[in-house]
């Protein structure tokens, strides 16, 4: 983890900063197995950032105005949100068209998170596909 993401870190309260830590990891780990090319990690709008070569950017943040919730951001002008709405309806709640809104007591479904999170880091090379190829 690069300095600037690490002190990002440092920022969330730690119950927070565990389960972020976890969305990280598992973009690591989609990344590693979905794309040849490296993952790119930083901060943008001050805010953890992650992006292959061929995806399209995956964000995620806490703010202290909304201390019981997270959210994992999305391009708002990709087909992204709208194709988790029509694969998974309400197991997310959803802000528009960018980003997903998980309350910090909520068990997040992993499976389908890992798979919304895939089709964001593969976005350029699956867009042309009905639901990216789902």
């Amino acid at each position: 983890m690069n300095k600037n993401i690490s002190q990002k870190f440092d920022t969330y309260p730690d119950d927070i900063a565990k389960i972020l830590l976890v969305i990280r990891q598992a973009i690591i780990d989609i990344a590693n197995e979905t794309s040849d090319d490296e993952l790119e990690e930083a901060l943008k709008w001050g805010e953890p950032s992650y992006i292959v070569k061929h995806g399209s950017t995956v964000r995620f943040d806490w703010k202290a105005a909304s201390p019981n919730q997270y959210r994992i951001y999305f391009n708002c002008k990709t087909s992204l949100v709208e194709t988790f709405k029509e694969l998974y309806g309400n197991t997310f709640t959803y802000e528009g068209n960018r980003a997903m809104v998980f309350s910090t007591s909520d068990i997040i479904p992993m499976t389908q998170l890992k798979h919304c999170l895939s089709l964001a880091l593969r976005y350029h090379s699956i867009k042309h596909l009905p639901l990216l190829g789902a």
